[in-house]
């Protein structure tokens, strides 16, 4: 029925998250807001598999989102259950992904939309999309956990719905990400699902999913759910390695993968319950391991912004402890589109990404992974020279 749904003309029908519907909270069919989000690819992933040793490896994508984003299987939901509810105004605090995705779904809702963001730490690619779609967008002088705090505030005094993931339709739909992934593998779980760690609304969405789905019998055993974080926004890793998941002290979070940039994540309860729910591990990987991971996932064709690419990094991590053996299968979950952040990626292949960093010195590793431009006189001689060169490159 699910599967079928796929070719239905109706919208509904064709969304990757409604055509579930039977598996999410009832929302009137009138008050769907919809722009067709999931059903997204995945792919196989065999340059990777042979770097990290796990032939069986494969990338959901959902950075093919209508916005390019996960948070979009989530937002259709969640911003429904706002138009259900009558409010004219929905809101959210961002470090770009949400903001895009709660403007969009709120512009085809024909509601408005307010977006609080940390001033000058995101990028200006998740940033043109929530001014294209009209939200009201606020750059606040402070991080992403002031801007969730002065949210909070709002909610309180003024009739605005909030949408960021705190809000359970949120987690509702993004749990349909796995429900689909279980589809794609016809129902056969993989060993190990390896999700990126920010505030952490997705990995609960999706282990909810892998619970839910188990008790139904719609699969016969539970994948190892682990979360990856940045080293320099690892509040949850620290939770559970330093306190044994006790309790969380936030940080001021750093790190380049800006969507992870956050140091009080909202659902690092239900992410610890998943976490031991499905036996899988917390692991932190640092903004060179993150580079190298982004580019060799590129190197598969398959682009991802770097939040996305902490899976990778992560994954080799996991091997070389043992935690994953060759041949279990594993699927990386990419959750933005490779042009959220395209200034990364043209900083990291000109090779000043990393200038006058701390990590300059090991950045240097990451050569072998640049392809930076190649300026030449416009002359048959010189591109042909340009093209010998690089096949020799590539026999070495």
């Amino acid at each position: 029925m699910w599967l079928n749904r796929r070719t239905s003309p109706d919208a509904l029908d064709q969304s990757g998250v409604w055509r579930f519907r039977e598996l999410l909270p009832h929302i009137p069919e009138e008050h769907a807001i919809t722009l067709r989000e999931g059903n997204t690819p995945l792919y196989r992933m065999p340059r990777c598999g042979r770097e990290t040793g796990v032939e069986n490896l494969h990338a959901k994508h959902q950075g093919m989102n209508p916005t390019a984003s996960f948070k979009d299987t989530g937002m259709t939901f969640a911003a429904s259950s706002a138009h259900q509810g009558g409010f004219s105004w929905v809101a959210c605090a961002s470090t770009g992904n949400t903001s895009a995705s709660m403007a969009a779904y709120a512009a085809r809702g024909d509601m408005r939309s307010l977006v609080l963001i940390p001033d000058g730490q995101i990028s200006w690619g998740k940033l043109s999309q929530s001014l294209d779609y009209g939200a009201l967008t606020c750059q606040l002088r402070t991080d992403f956990d002031g801007c969730v705090r002065i949210l909070n505030e709002l909610v309180r005094q003024k009739p605005v719905y909030l949408l960021n993931s705190v809000n359970p339709y949120r987690i509702e739909g993004q749990k349909t990400a796995a429900i689909e992934l279980m589809e794609q593998l016809a129902w056969e779980p993989p060993d190990h699902i390896i999700v990126p760690g920010g505030n952490l609304g997705n990995s609960s969405g999706i282990g909810k999913a892998l619970l839910e789905m188990h008790e139904l019998q719609l699969i016969s055993r539970l994948p190892k759910l682990s979360i990856i974080q940045a080293q320099g926004a690892n509040p949850f890793y620290r939770s559970v390695r330093e306190f044994g998941g006790k309790k969380l002290e936030p940080m001021t979070a750093d790190t380049l993968a800006t969507a992870i940039r956050i140091g009080n994540p909202a659902s690092w309860k239900k992410a610890l319950r998943v976490l031991q729910a499905t036996g899988g591990e917390v692991e932190e990987v640092s903004e060179v391991e993150i580079a190298v991971a982004k580019a060799e996932i590129g190197a598969d064709g398959v682009g991802c912004e770097p939040a996305s690419a902490v899976t990778l990094a992560g994954l080799k991590k996991l091997r070389r402890r043992g935690f994953v053996k060759p041949g279990e299968a594993v699927v990386l979950i990419l959750t933005g589109h490779m042009l959220k952040d395209p200034d990364f990626t043209i900083k990291f292949h000109r090779g000043d990404l990393f200038a006058g960093s701390a990590e300059e010195t090991e950045a240097g590793k990451t050569k072998q992974l640049q392809h930076a431009p190649v300026v030449l006189d416009a002359n048959l001689g010189a591109v042909i020279a340009a093209l010998e060169g690089a096949e020799r490159s590539s026999i070495r």
